[in-house]
């Protein structure tokens, strides 16, 4: 899975040249104004999968920084805590195991998540935004259901999966379940007709999905926005109007600058940013560059 979990040779002489030319946890850029919205490709797989982006430290400052107001009595994220618990190994290339803990900070959580299942914790902290808005006005319904996880348009939502922690693992999960069987599911690389809103009548058009983070997108929340919603993107909204994939653009553009960021694009090989919905076999050598 990329970077992480691997022992080769090969991936750790990697991780040290990256070391060198970057700082973990550096604080995110953060954008002035939208970016063009682009169907196919609505984040890099690079900045899909980049675990190192913050640490728990990092995530907690940047949730301390927010505009908080809750709907309820409910703690701002910052200030959450739950139980989370134990859950083993997923198998080769899923997620690592994850040890509960009592009393554990949002913020843990979301690092701990992100690292075991090689997902960058921005797009965990853009998801939970984009879903329940639980980083600006929480709500004990929106800790329940937090990254929308089991929770259908046409039903309602699955209780097996409510709360937080539960929560933010599976949306995590699902990422890599869609990563590790890209094939198994409706969206995938390629050209692939997706709809404008649940209401078929609404329309569709087909969009060539360009790489693997994007077609995780979609597998997720299944709709791209029309032509009218990306020109008024915050509304309002009309009959056909989905806003979903848009978000998560504006969002991640808003808070960690542009979603389309590829690092280190001239020298890592292609297969670390999942070309092709897998990261690079673990007994496939490859050359480094000079550092």
């Amino acid at each position: 899975m990329g970077l992480r979990g691997r022992t080769s040779t090969a991936i750790g002489a990697v991780a040290a040249a990256i070391a060198v030319v970057m700082t973990v946890g550096a604080a995110p850029a953060v954008a002035a104004s939208d970016p063009p919205f682009h169907p196919g490709l609505i984040i890099s797989d690079d900045s899909f999968y980049n675990v190192q982006s913050m640490s728990a430290s990092d995530i907690q400052d940047f949730l301390e920084a927010r505009a908080c107001i809750p709907k309820d009595t409910s703690p701002c994220l910052a200030d959450y805590t739950t139980d989370s618990r134990s859950i083993p190994a997923q198998g080769p290339g899923h997620c690592d195991a994850i040890k509960g803990r009592r009393d554990e900070e949002a913020s843990s959580i979301i690092e701990r998540v992100a690292v075991a299942c090689g997902i960058n914790p921005q797009v965990l902290l853009v998801l939970l935004q984009k879903e329940q808005s639980l980083l600006t006005a929480p709500s004990a319904s929106g800790y329940a259901k937090a990254t929308g996880y089991a929770c259908p348009d046409t039903a309602a939502c699955d209780t097996k999966y409510r709360g937080f922690f539960n929560q933010v693992y599976r949306a995590a999960w699902q990422f890599r379940e869609y990563t590790l069987h890209p094939n198994e599911w409706h969206y995938r690389v390629g050209r692939v007709p997706i709809q404008y809103h649940p209401d078929k009548a609404c329309g569709a058009s087909t969009v060539h999905i360009r790489n693997q983070a994007t077609a995780n997108l979609y597998n997720y929340t299944p709709y791209q926005p029309n032509a009218d919603t990306v020109a008024h993107p915050k509304g309002p909204a009309g009959a056909c109007s989905t806003f979903g994939n848009l978000n998560f653009s504006r969002i991640f553009n808003q808070w960690f600058g542009s979603p389309l960021t590829v690092r280190f694009s001239d020298w890592l090989p292609s297969c670390l940013n999942y070309a092709g919905g897998h990261d690079c076999p673990s007994d496939r050598p490859f050359d480094l560059p000079a550092v």
